[in-house]
C-alpha cells in the first residue's frame, strides 16, 4: 500500500496520458465542442446582435463569458461518456487489480477534461477577437478568469465524473449536461437580468452562472468586481467539493 501511495503521481501521469491519447485521437470531440459554441456566438452577434438591448456598444464583449461556459458545459458531457465506456468494457476493474493508485484512473480523466476544454476555451476566445472583442484587462484579470474557469470545468466534470460512474446507458451518461447548459440561457449571459419577468429574474440574479458570468465580464473589463467574484468562487468551490465526494463514493461502491 506505501508503495502505491508513494508512486500516486507517476500512475496519475501514466493514466492521463492514456486518456489523452484518446483525445488525441478523436479529434473530432474537441471540435464538435468547439464549433457549436462558436455558431451560437456567431448567431448572436451578428443575427440578434443588433436587437438585444445589453448596454454595451460591443456585444461580443457582453457574450462571451456565457459562451465560454456553454462549452465548458459541453466539453464535460464527453469526460461522462469516456467514464461510462471504461465502465462497461471493464476498464476499472483491470486497472484496480493491478498495483497502481486505485484514484488515479478516475483523475486522468479529470485532468484530461481540464486541458480538453482550455483548448476549446482558448480557440473560442480567439475567434472572439476576430470578431471584435477586446479586453482592457492586465495579467493579473486574466489568470483570475482562467482560475474561474478552471474551477467552473473541474466542479462540472466531477459532476460528470458522477454521473459517468452511475448510469446504466450512454444516453444517461451525457444527457446530466443538457439542463447544465441551458441555465447560461436564463442568466446574464445574454441580457441583463432587469429584462427578464420578475420570476425569471429572481431565478437568474441567484443561480451560480449569473454570478460566474458577472465575475468574468467584470475582470475581462478592467472594472471593479466586487462582491461577484466571491459568490462565483463560493459556487464553483462548493459544488466541486460535494460533487468529488459523492464521485468517490460511487467509484468505490461500484468498483
Amino acid at each position: 500500500m506505501e508503495t502505491v501511495k508513494n508512486h500516486f503521481f507517476s500512475d496519475l501521469g501514466v493514466m492521463l496520458g492514456r486518456s489523452m491519447r484518446h483525445i488525441t485521437r478523436s479529434l473530432d470531440t474537441i471540435i464538435s465542442v468547439t464549433i457549436m459554441p462558436i455558431a451560437m456566438m456567431l448567431l448572436f452577434v451578428y443575427v440578434f446582435g443588433g436587437a438585444i438591448q445589453a448596454g454595451t456598444d460591443n456585444y461580443v464583449n457582453y457574450l462571451l463569458p456565457g459562451i465560454l461556459l456553454i462549452a465548458i458545459a459541453s466539453g464535460v458531457a464527453y469526460t461522462s461518456f469516456r467514464l461510462f465506456t471504461d465502465m462497461q468494457r471493464g476498464i476499472f476493474q483491470r486497472f484496480h487489480s493491478m498495483p497502481i493508485s486505485r484514484s488515479t484512473l478516475l483523475w486522468g480523466h479529470v485532468l484530461t477534461s481540464l486541458v480538453s476544454n482550455a483548448i476549446s476555451v482558448v480557440v473560442i476566445i480567439g475567434v472572439a477577437l476576430i470578431m471584435g472583442f477586446r479586453s482592457s484587462a492586465g495579467v493579473l484579470p486574466w489568470l483570475a478568469v482562467a482560475g474561474i474557469l478552471v474551477l467552473f470545468t473541474l466542479a462540472l466534470t466531477w459532476v460528470a465524473a458522477i454521473a459517468g460512474l452511475s448510469a446504466k446507458t450512454v444516453d444517461g451518461a451525457s444527457a446530466f449536461s443538457y439542463p447544465i447548459i441551458f441555465l447560461p440561457f436564463i442568466s446574464s449571459a445574454f441580457v441583463p437580468t432587469e429584462s427578464m419577468p420578475t420570476a425569471v429574474r429572481v431565478f437568474a440574479e441567484n443561480q451560480p452562472v449569473t454570478s460566474i458570468v458577472e465575475a468574468i465580464r467584470a475582470l475581462l473589463a478592467g472594472q471593479p468586481v466586487g462582491n461577484e467574484i466571491w459568490v462565483a468562487l463560493a459556487w464553483c468551490v462548493g459544488v466541486m467539493l460535494v460533487a468529488y465526494f459523492i464521485a468517490m463514493r460511487v467509484h468505490n461502491k461500484r468498483v
